[in-house]
Order: C-alpha cells, then sequence, then structure tokens
C-alpha cells in the first residue's frame, strides 16, 4: 500500500479491526520511509446493484451517494455519522439479500425513509421532501400529518 504523504510502495500494518459488522476491515498504517500513519478498508468484492431511475436509466447502487444523501438530510440534527452509516449498510445488506436483479429508487428511498423516520422526524422530513419531490406545501403538510398520526397511533 502506498504512503498517501510521500508514495513509499512499503508500509506496515499497526492495527486490524472488523468494520461494518464483519464485512469490512480497517487497518492503521504507518509509512516505512517517513512514518506517515494513515488507514486503509478492505471490503470484500460483491456483485454489482443496479438501481433503476424513476426515468427508467440505470446505475449502479452506491453506499456512498445514500450516505451523503443521508448527511444532507440529518445536517445540523442530532444524528450521528454512526447512524447515517448503519442506515446505509442496512439498506444495502437488505438488498443483497432479496436476490434481486434489479431494484428500484423508489424503493430503496421508502427502505430508507422507514429507519429515518426511527431515528429523527426533521431528517425524515427533509430526505423525503427530495426524494418524494414535493410539489406544493400541501402535499409537504399532508406528510407531516401522516408523521402526526403514526406517532398518535404509536
Amino acid at each position: 500500500m502506498k504512503c498517501p504523504k510521500c508514495n513509499h510502495k512499503h508500509s506496515r500494518v499497526l492495527d486490524s479491526r472488523p468494520f461494518e459488522d464483519g464485512d469490512a476491515i480497517r487497518r492503521r498504517r504507518e509509512c516505512e520511509r517517513c512514518g506517515f500513519r494513515f488507514r486503509t478498508f478492505e471490503r470484500k468484492e460483491e456483485t454489482p446493484l443496479i438501481i433503476v431511475k424513476k426515468d427508467g436509466t440505470r446505475q449502479e447502487f452506491n453506499r456512498d451517494k445514500l450516505i451523503r444523501g443521508l448527511m444532507r438530510a440529518c445536517e445540523k440534527r442530532p444524528v450521528t455519522i454512526e447512524e447515517i452509516e448503519k442506515v446505509a449498510l442496512e439498506v444495502e445488506r437488505e438488498i443483497r439479500n432479496s436476490d434481486l436483479p434489479e431494484i428500484s429508487s423508489q424503493h430503496i428511498g421508502e427502505m430508507v425513509l422507514e429507519r429515518l423516520s426511527d431515528i429523527d422526524e426533521v431528517a425524515y422530513v427533509r430526505f423525503a421532501s427530495v426524494y418524494r419531490q414535493f410539489e406544493n406545501i400541501n402535499v409537504f403538510l399532508d406528510e407531516l400529518k401522516e408523521i402526526l398520526q403514526s406517532k398518535k397511533s404509536k
């Protein structure tokens, strides 16, 4: 593994830990030349998951893209990065376990919303407003009423 600071080809592993519920390994490394410390991640290679977008186009599932969307929805909210990563990991795991060759982006959005509703209501509404593309304030209010109704029934 090349050092990101000096590009030396040799580094030594200082520590290895399971990551993402054992699906990956995080390694702390140190460059043998300059002593710079850095992290690497090792994940098993998975078959690509194909997402069918609303316009019919297809693209490969990207967990990082999902995490970025969740981070925007959770911005300035009391939601930790660990909770965001957990949601993304759970959604990806559920998609992989479904054994479907392709999955719609709408289905993924619903899976995310289901988990966000338990974490933070404001983040839920933010994510829903982008994902469902609210056309006007009435649609937005209907979504808020639905949230309130579900809270009363719990």
